[in-house]
Formats: structure tokens, C-alpha cells, sequence
């Protein structure tokens, strides 16, 4: 089956030369990724599908929230769904949860008396009156009230308009650990372990008690015994009603291919009589930063009679409102249609504009507009209720025909950066309109599609010499996905910043060890963006009140960069980071004034890491999900990279007495790792810790960079040792533990001697991603014994699969 999915893959690539020259044609990827990037922006306008065949699921934010989008062709008189599935229920709130707004209500930590949860219950003093959700700080915005507490019991009290009698009512909690919830008393089935927007259906004696106008809602969580959970109950609760909604589009096209470059998806279909050619496309060519940072991507298609006769066609575009909400219940939606300049437009956002009101990881944007576009001609533009937007294009008669449809987001303002809110680049001084980049989307259609292909061309073919086809594959899949966890500004002071949203992990924005590993895309193809990823922290160190003598971790929560968001320090691991980056930056751009600037900070940095470098204590690195760890012996690679990229960069500056001093130090400090770490036929996990392993990514500097300070072939051991013990999906990280991080199995490899010791580390890699069953965009943090994510997904860091790459520029 998939040998003939490829095979019609490539028929559609090669053509589709309308826009594209057949010089430019690409190879189709045999790799079925987890999730297909279908729209990708920024971290807020990011759509994939998480169904191999278009139209078999909605299509999803990179959260898993549903962004509602239909494609159709109509074939003389019959419609064929070719994308997406219509919004078939929504629920709505009684009473919102903590994740959607904060409540009134009481909680208390110590046990309270007996029938707490019944609605005639009478309060003692022990119980504090405050908003929820409650439980630890770390799980804002769900938690308003901030509690660190191995129990919580809460209690909120309703009053509930009329509900009809067919309504279905579903109980919401947030919570994680031992739970226990309860309405009017009657307890609620909320199974032990993490929930989050789970809707689970009221029994029938709860729901029937809804009846007397009254709902006490109460909650306890107990943390589990397990030392490192203690201290963290979390309650939230709300009720919710479920509308469902009737389907007009059950005929679906029949998908013949689909495949993904590293600036379109392209999708193939059969709609009756006429094949239909689809690809959604996101000229992210990073050599063009008004064209990067432009908030407009295309539907481009084309249809083909395949009998020869004339058909009647249109194509209809069909989007929620959701892609302008946080959460839809919550929310009221406004839409639009206009006609300006040759292009008609369909628009939709809330009519609550709070701009940059909201921060977080699992959070939409809520502010600004999302739109629909095409050129004028044939084209019928729709406001539909409750917020949803069309635009349908008539092609008439034909037996060929081809066009396009352009998706877009107007944020207004993208980031608040110490206390100045940033448009985004494109419109950085405010003299732009959102109108004028359709206009120029539009003008310059064919060239950009042109660009795009032909990147896709080369990028593709750059990446099969440079490792092969499968991680030419990988490197494909990953491209958009890193880029677009990135938001482009400009700062007050006229400086490009490259800001990441740390997805799925905590939210934080521009975190040091996220752009570490994501670096060397922006390395390879603009080190101006590469700079821009470092900017904001040379920015926070030296103007806007960061006073210790290392590195921090980052400058806030996306999208309100006012300092950092993250509770721990990672002293040791971002010195190193910000050290070995911006020698690396200096390096690729084969100038070192960008050092010069920064010079100050950087020799505070490399100081810190002289003293504490060598053999860290405990502290956290950048795989902080595997705790504090003392003696790390990457950690101490990562510490003399830095400390050698200082003597590098003072060489480049003509310091040469700088440069001598700290590039013995880094040298001495190798020789000491060398015996610290030695465990026989590999080197430990920790310098104490005989029997352990782990992966030396960070080594990869040292050759990449040309600063040779380890006279020892680490790797030569490393790497057979290795892949003697990686697992069906990958090397793990270390030997503590199944799971693995997806981009420093890449760096490792990065570091192999042959293609086939390359390709045995890397061959497992391409294989996880093609047999995931959890259907999320890439994740970096997986299992390697089974084809499952341990967690993250939409992240950045997958630019680090580009490190092969660069090593061959």
C-alpha cells in the first residue's frame, strides 16, 4: 500500500509543475509522519492533521485542541470532503473550570469533618476562601490559588440556570494524583492519575439534583506517596453541556498520496471524475526574513479530468473560529467578509480584543485575526455563524484548472518584551496592514512557489548526501515544526529576536536550552537568526536587571517575556550553551564582532564555569525531566565547550594571550574528564558512578567548531558501545531509563566515522516517527522500546536534526 502511495506521490510531484519548475521537482518521503504540518506560522497559527488520510479526522493545533477545517470539491453537483471533518460537538460551560477561568470558592488542607462534600455542610475557619483552581504554582493558569500540599479539599457553590431536560451534563476535572470528586454529594467517577478537559458524564442522581437551581461542587486530591509528587494535590472542577451539531459533507474524495518536503505537505485525490492535486505551503525560507516572518501560507490546487470530458468544479475552504480562541466555550466570535484591491476576505476573531492578555503552554491565542483569502474573480467569501469563515472559488467548466487560496493571522502584537508590547517583524514600525501582505502573497505567488520548490529540491538532496534518504526525511518533517515554535520582533533597541515558545514543556519563552539544541538549522541557513535566538538573553544580562553571575534559563512565558518564568537555575549547562553558541555563531559568519559586543557578559559567563565547570555539583542540565544529577559527565563537556569557544572567540578578537590561557584550561580540563569519566570500553553517566552510561552529544563542538581540545577519541569508544545497546526505536538517553531525546541521538550520530554507523543510529529514529501510534506533531522525548512519545511534541528542538548538515557546511 504504501509503495503505491508513493509511486502516485511522485506522479503528483512531478506534475505539478505549474508553479514549480521541473528542475525543482522532489522525490516523495516514504516516512508516514505522526502528524502531517499542515498551516504553520507561529506557536499560536500551527495545524496539523493527525490522520494519515486527510479527511479522516479534524485537523488539530499543535496543543490538540480542534481548529475546524473542511475542504470540499464539488464535482457537477456532488461534494467531495477532501479535508478535515465538520465540528460535530462543542461543549459548553454551566460553570467554567479552572483552565478556563478562575472561580470562586474554599479550600482547606487540613481533614476535614465528615459529609465535607454534602451541600448542607457548614464551614469551619479551616476553610480559606479564594479563587481556584487550587494546587502548585507550576500548574498555572489552571490554579489561581497557589498551594503546595500533599492533600487539598475543595468546595464551590453554583447556582444553575435551567438546563432542558435532554441536555447532557459532563462534569470536568483538572487534577492529577489520588482524586475524589463529588456534586450535591453524589460522587462523580474521576479516576486516579492526571486528567486535563476530560468530560466525564454525570451520574443520573447527580444530574437530577441539578434540578433544584443549586450545585456544590467538591474536590480533594491526595498526592501520591512517591517522594517526588508530595506536595503537589491539584483540584479543579466544573460543569459543562455537550451541543452536537449535524454533518452536511459525509462523501469524502479517495486520498492516492501524501507526502511531506520541508516547505509543503502535498496531498493527492480521487473526487469522481476528476483527480484533485492539494499542498499546503509555508515559504519559510529563512534567507528571507520579511518572507519568513510574513503570517500567510497557501492552499495551492490543482484538478485534472481524468476521462477526458469537461466537469464543473468550485472548491470550498471552510474554518472555525477557533483558530482566533483559547477555548471556543469561553469566547464570542465575530465574522466578516470584504472585498479590497482585488481580493476578497473572510475574517473571524473574538470581540473581546485583550491583547497579549493570556500566557502559557497550553494556551491559543485569543486576540487578533485569523483569515481567508483569494483573488476576487470566481471567488464567494462567506460569514458563517458562530464565528466560522468560507471562501469557495468556482473554476467552472473545465478540464484542467488550478489556483490557490491563502490562510493568514493578523496578531496586532506579537510579544511583550520588559514592558514594551512588539508587532511582529513584518510590521515592527506599524506602517503595514495585514491586506498588504495578501496583496504581496498574491503579486508574488509563482516566484515564491518557485523559491519554496526549489529549496525543497535542494534541502532534500543536501540532506540525502549529507546522511542518506531517511534523515534527509527527518530533517523534512522537522523544518517547519522548529520554525514555526518561533515568534520574529523586533526590539526597542532595533535588534532581531528570535523568540521560541518552549511547547509542551512549561511554555517559557526563549529558553536557553531550547535554543541549544535547535540551533543549528538557524546556524546552517541565516546566523543573523541564529543571533536573533541569543539577543534577548545578552539583552535580560546586561540592560534588564539579570544579576547573577551565570547564564538564565529564560527571559519569561510566552508570550510576556518580563523575565525569567522558570523556577530553577541551570547555571553550568546555560553558561555552556550561550558560550559554545555565540562561538558558533561567530564562526559560521567568519566574524567575531558579534563576541566583541557581548565580551563583558561572556568572560562572566566563562568564569563561572572555570570554578564550577569541571565536575558539576548538583544541579539541573537541560534533560531536567530526569532530576538534579552531581557529576554529570556531559554536563562537564557541555562546561569546557564553553570554556574552549571563549579562547576561540578571543583568538578570532586577537587576544592571543586570552585565548592561550582558556584554551589550556579547556585542555587540562578534557585530560582530567578523560580520567574522571573513563569506565572501560565507554565513559560514565556520572564521574562517581561506575557501570553508567550516557550519550555525549555535547561533544560534537569540539570537532564541529575545530577546537580539538580533547586529545582522546571519545567517540571512537562511544559510539560502538552504543549502538551495541540502542533498542528498536532509538539509543536511550542514558542508562537510567527506556526513554530517549530524539535530537541528541542526531548530534550523537553527527559524530559518526562511516554512514553505517550513522545510519545505526539514526535508522531507529526514522522508524519511531513512522510507526507512532500517538498521532501529535514530532516529539523529541520518546520511548525507544516501544513506538510511544514519553511526552513534549511541536517543539523546536527538532532543528537539531540538522546537525549532520551543518557539519557538511
Amino acid at each position: 500500500m504504501k509503495k503505491r502511495q508513493i509511486f502516485a506521490a511522485l506522479a503528483i510531484l512531478i506534475a505539478a509543475a505549474d508553479a514549480c519548475d521541473k528542475a525543482s521537482q522532489t522525490p516523495a518521503s516514504s516516512l508516514t509522519p505522526p502528524s502531517w504540518p499542515l498551516v504553520t506560522i507561529d506557536p499560536y497559527t500551527s495545524a496539523w492533521s493527525p490522520a494519515d488520510r486527510l479527511y479522516d479526522a479534524g485537523v488539530e493545533h499543535w496543543t490538540g485542541m480542534p481548529f475546524p477545517f473542511v475542504g470540499v470539491l464539488t464535482v457537477d453537483g456532488t461534494e467531495y470532503r477532501f479535508l478535515g471533518k465538520e465540528k460535530a460537538e462543542e461543549y459548553k460551560a454551566i460553570c467554567h473550570a479552572g483552565l478556563d477561568r478562575h472561580w470562586d470558592g474554599f479550600y482547606t488542607t487540613k481533614d476535614p469533618a465528615k459529609g465535607w462534600m454534602n451541600p448542607e455542610f457548614s464551614m469551619d475557619p479551616s476553610w480559606i476562601r479564594s479563587q481556584g483552581g487550587y494546587g502548585p504554582e507550576n500548574r498555572k493558569p489552571l490554579t489561581a490559588t497557589w498551594i503546595d500540599a500533599e492533600d487539598i479539599w475543595a468546595r464551590r457553590d453554583v447556582d444553575i440556570e435551567t438546563i432542558p431536560d435532554e441536555a447532557e451534563v459532563f462534569f470536568q476535572a483538572n487534577c492529577q494524583n489520588i482524586n475524589e470528586y463529588y456534586v450535591n454529594g453524589i460522587a462523580v467517577p474521576v479516576a486516579d492519575g492526571s486528567h486535563s478537559r476530560e468530560y466525564i458524564p454525570l451520574p443520573a442522581a447527580a444530574r437530577e439534583s441539578l434540578k433544584s437551581g443549586r450545585a456544590v461542587l467538591a474536590g480533594h486530591s491526595h498526592s501520591f506517596s512517591d517522594n517526588r509528587k508530595v506536595g503537589n494535590a491539584l483540584v479543579d472542577m466544573g460543569l459543562y453541556v455537550r451541543n452536537t451539531y449535524a454533518q452536511k459533507y459525509d462523501m469524502t474524495a479517495v486520498q492516492t498520496s501524501a507526502t511531506v518536503l520541508p516547505t509543503r505537505t502535498i496531498y493527492g485525490f480521487d473526487c469522481g471524475p476528476v483527480a484533485l492535486e492539494l499542498s499546503f505551503v509555508a515559504p519559510l525560507l529563512l534567507d528571507d526574513l520579511d518572507l519568513t516572518s510574513r503570517p500567510v501560507n497557501y492552499i495551492t490546487y490543482a484538478v485534472s479530468a481524468k476521462d477526458g470530458q469537461k466537469h464543473d468544479v468550485s472548491i470550498r475552504i471552510e474554518a472555525g473560529a477557533e483558530w482566533a480562541q483559547n477555548y471556543p466555550m469561553d469566547e464570542v466570535a465575530v465574522s466578516e467578509t470584504f472585498e479590497k484591491n482585488g481580493i476578497t476576505y473572510a475574517r473571524t476573531g473574538n470581540i473581546d480584543q485583550t491583547i497579549l492578555s493570556r500566557s502559557g503552554d497550553n494556551v491559543r491565542i485569543d486576540w487578533g485575526y485569523f483569515y481567508l483569502a483569494a483573488e476576487s474573480q470566481g471567488t464567494a467569501a462567506s460569514a458563517l455563524p458562530a464565528g466560522d469563515v468560507a471562501i469557495e472559488r468556482t473554476l467552472g467548466k473545465v478540464k484542467k484548472g488550478n489556483g490557490k487560496i491563502m490562510i493568514g493571522y493578523n496578531d496586532l502584537y506579537s510579544i511583550r518584551y520588559f514592558g514594551t508590547d512588539l508587532r511582529p517583524w513584518w510590521n515592527s514600525d506599524g506602517t503595514k496592514t495585514i491586506e498588504g501582505e495578501f496583496e504581496a502573497a498574491c503579486r508574488d505567488y509563482k516566484a515564491i512557489m518557485k523559491r519554496s520548490c526549489g529549496f525543497d529540491a535542494s534541502m532534500m538532496a543536501e540532506a540525502a548526501a549529507a546522511g542518506g534518504q531517511k534523515y534527509a526525511e527527518l530533517c523534512a518533517l522537522a523544518y517547519r515544526q522548529c520554525i514555526a515554535a518561533h515568534k520574529l520582533v523586533k526590539s526597542p533597541s532595533g535588534e532581531l529576536l528570535l523568540i521560541s515558545k518552549e511547547n509542551n514543556s512549561n511554555g517559557s519563552a526563549g529558553t536557553v536550552d531550547v535554543t541549544y539544541p535547535s540551533a543549528p538549522i538557524f546556524l546552517k541557513y541565516n546566523t543573523e537568526l541564529a543571533k536573533g535566538l541569543l539577543n534577548f538573553i545578552f539583552d535580560y544580562s546586561e540592560n534588564h536587571g539579570w544579576d547573577k553571575p551565570f547564564a538564565c534559563h529564560d527571559i519569561g512565558r510566552y508570550p510576556l517575556c518580563e523575565g525569567q518564568y522558570y523556577g530553577a537555575d541551570m547555571p553550568v549547562e546555560e553558561c555552556g550553551n550561550m558560550l559554545t553558541l555565540t562561538a558558533a555563531v561567530c564562526h559560521f559568519s567568519g566574524d567575531a564582532s558579534y563576541a566583541r559586543k557581548h565580551w563583558e557578559t561572556l568572560t562572566k559567563w566563562t568564569e563561572y564555569l572555570s570554578q564550577f565547570g569541571l565536575d558539576p555539583d548538583n544541579q539541573l542540565c537541560t534533560d531536567d525531566f530526569a532530576g538534579h544529577s552531581a557529576h554529570n559527565a556531559n554536563l562537564s563537556i557541555k562546561a569546557i565547550m564553553g570554556i574552549a569557544s571563549y579562547a576561540r572567540m578571543a583568538d578570532m578578537l586577537g587576544d592571543a594571550q586570552t585565548s592561550d590561557k582558556y584554551a589550556a584550561m579547556a585542555r587540562f580540563m578534557a585530560q582530567e574528564w578523560v580520567k574522571l569519566a573513563d569506565d572501560g570500553d565507554h565513559y560514565r553517566l556520572n564521574f562517581d558512578a561506575p557501570d553508567t552510561w550516557s550519550q555525549k552529544y555535547n561533544l560534537v563542538w569540539d570537532s564541529l567548531l575545530g577546537l580539538n581540545v580533547f586529545e582522546t577519541d571519545i567517540m571512537a569508544k562511544e559510539i560502538p558501545y552504543y549502538i551495541g545497546i540502542q533498542r528498536q526505536y532509538g539509543l536511550p538517553l542514558d542508562n537510567r531509563s527506556e526513554y530517549t531525546k530524539t535530537d541528541w541521538i542526531l548530534w550523537t550520530a553527527a559524530m559518526c566515522r562511516t554512514q553505517e554507523d550513522f545510519d545505526a543510529l539514526v535508522d531507529p529514529v526514522w522508524r519511531f516517527y513512522d510507526e507512532s501510534v500517538d498521532r501529535v506533531p514530532m516529539s523529541d522525548w520518546t520511548w525507544t522500546d516501544k513506538a510511544e512519545h514519553r511526552g513534549f511534541k511541536a517543539r523546536s528542538v527538532v532543528g537539531g536534526f540538522f546537525m549532520k548538515m551543518l557539519f557538511e557546511k
